[in-house]
């Protein structure tokens, strides 16, 4: 029996390891979505998961992608793919600078609103809740918007 639970969980260990990509971030699209060169030369647009960025043309969508380039432009990150959006981006956890969550910095410092639609991570949904209370980034602004919310509103 623990044979049997050892090898099952040296298993999942090694799927989760295998499941990490390293990539170099080459462009920076906005707050939330990033381009990184895989091995090969194989570019590949990301989607940050858990967070969403002010929209271009939002108050602080250049702040959040300003944050997110220094961040991660030029260097290397690790990350997980969580799923596709309807875009055909890839859906990803970012990791960089000694396993920093870049979705989770985002909403700490009041760059993005936890994407609570597709994240079951309330730890980020009380970040963004002290982000509010010490009125950081886009919490200064008191009509701020939610990126999703600005979508609905400029459908064409």
């Amino acid at each position: 029996m623990m044979k049997r639970l050892f090898l099952l969980s040296l298993t999942f260990v090694s799927f989760i390891i295998s499941a990490q990509i390293k990539a170099k971030v080459i462009k920076i699209s906005d707050g939330d979505t990033i381009t990184v060169l895989l091995e090969g030369n194989i570019q590949k647009k990301l989607r940050l998961a858990e967070v969403d960025c002010p929209e271009s043309g939002q108050a602080f969508s250049k702040n959040a992608k300003d944050f997110t380039s220094a961040a991660v432009f030029g260097k290397e990150i690790i990350f997980i793919e969580t799923d596709t959006d309807r875009y055909g981006r890839t859906i990803a956890k970012v990791y960089y600078d000694d396993h920093k969550y870049l979705s989770e910095e985002l909403i700490k410092t009041g760059l993005g609103w936890w994407y609570h639609y597709f994240s079951k991570n309330s730890n980020l949904g009380k970040l963004e809740q002290e982000a509010q209370e010490k009125k950081l980034g886009l919490w200064s602004d008191v009509h701020a918007i939610s990126p999703w919310e600005f979508r609905k509103q400029n459908r064409h």
